[in-house]
């Protein structure tokens, strides 16, 4: 489980030095047996039609959740096509209820870090 949390920066040391994070690709190396969803609790949308909504934990029921399947990869923006910030893409972990989740996370930034 990891809690809610922004991937870009509202510092001026990290957005100096590589700029600013763009996008963030989360990529799944397992599968999960029950919970470890990745949630966007500020995303907006009815959810509950999703065709994997029978299959969420409870934490997982908290906005947007994609289980993680092993193979699959998770694109998600930081940002808005104008520049700014998107708060929109608040997210977290969801406990891992059985199994093992086994994650990779690669930030993609305005400049070289």
């Amino acid at each position: 489980m990891y809690a809610t949390h922004s991937d870009y920066f509202d510092d001026a040391f990290n957005t100096v030095h590589g700029g600013q994070r763009i996008a963030t690709i989360l990529m799944y190396f397992s599968d999960v047996e029950e919970g470890g969803e990745t949630v966007f609790p500020a995303a907006k949308g009815n959810f509950r039609f999703v065709p994997w909504w029978n299959e969420l934990s409870d934490c997982g029921k908290k906005g947007l959740s994609i289980k993680p399947k092993m193979g699959d990869a998770l694109l998600f923006w930081s940002m808005k096509p104008d520049g700014t910030l998107d708060p929109s893409s608040l997210h977290g972990g969801c406990p891992v209820i059985k199994g093992d989740k086994w994650s990779c996370t690669k930030w993609m930034r305005v400049n070289e870090w």
